[in-house]
């Protein structure tokens, strides 16, 4: 995975307009907080796809979309097979999980964490 101070310059534009289009689609407030599967990505002239880790605060999750250039930008689609080893629902990138647990001990007296195959 590449986290978001590590995603190539080549991707940035593509990425945030995919995370800008599934926030409208999805009616949520994503942020881009890296890139999966994109490492070896060199064309981005042919459509070409992104698996975007996003988090909102709350949850982290990985959307796998088709983007597909355009003259004014991209034009996207979901993309359903996404790799099996890569989960839908993420642990935050590290640099993401303090922040989030120091945030829900604000608005909560205790919190408990739960780890289980990898996530939490």
């Amino acid at each position: 995975m590449q986290s978001e101070n590590e995603i190539p310059e080549l991707l940035k534009p593509s990425a945030l307009a995919g995370v800008d289009w599934i926030n409208k689609q999805s009616n949520t407030n994503y942020e881009l907080t890296g890139l999966v599967g994109t490492e070896e990505l060199k064309d981005i002239e042919a459509p070409f796809q992104l698996g975007l880790v996003l988090c909102d605060g709350e949850i982290c999750a990985r959307e796998q979309v088709l983007c597909t250039p355009t003259k004014g930008g991209y034009k996207f689609e979901h993309v359903e097979t996404a790799a099996p080893d890569i989960p839908p629902l993420l642990d935050p990138p590290v640099g993401i999980r303090s922040n989030w647990i120091d945030e829900q001990l604000k608005k909560y007296e205790f919190i408990v964490l739960l780890y289980y195959r990898g996530l939490w």
